[in-house]
């Protein structure tokens, strides 16, 4: 008798501790997806994908497949960051920081230079980053 009293109380203890979610999972704000050192525009500019048509181009990425989901179409947005031609490897360009307002996104972007004197590889480079913003909210680079 003993022995069911404390198997049910170790049932009944298990099922308490569920480690399962109620209501929204917290989802960072942002995401980088990619950051490549070659493959961006020959221009250095930021591009917002907020509207379905521009974002489902990015499902079509090979570079991307598995990183955007349908869901993400409607529930976020998306920044492309090109640095633009470089004469060399080295050069970079990332998200420094970002913040989120009561109406929109703040997004600080870095570049992301090679060092004087460095070993650098001796081919033209496009670098670029794609970043996905789990809001819907306005964009603003900085």
């Amino acid at each position: 008798m003993k022995k069911s009293i404390l198997s049910l109380a170790v049932v009944l203890m298990l099922f308490s501790c569920s480690t399962t979610q109620k209501g929204s999972t917290n989802k960072p704000l942002y995401e980088v997806l990619l950051q490549q050192n070659d493959g961006g525009a020959n221009i250095n500019f930021y591009e917002i994908l907020s509207e379905p048509k521009e974002i489902k181009m990015l499902l079509n990425d090979e570079k991307l497949k598995g990183k955007i989901s349908t869901n993400d179409v409607q529930q976020s947005n998306f920044i492309v960051l090109n640095m633009g031609e470089k004469p060399t490897g080295g050069y970079g360009i990332k998200v420094d920081n970002v913040t989120e307002t009561d109406k929109n996104i703040v997004i600080k972007v870095k570049e992301i230079t090679p060092d004087p004197g460095a070993m650098l590889t001796q081919s033209i480079t496009y670098p670029y980053t794609v970043v996905k913003i789990n809001s819907k909210k306005e964009i603003i680079v900085k």
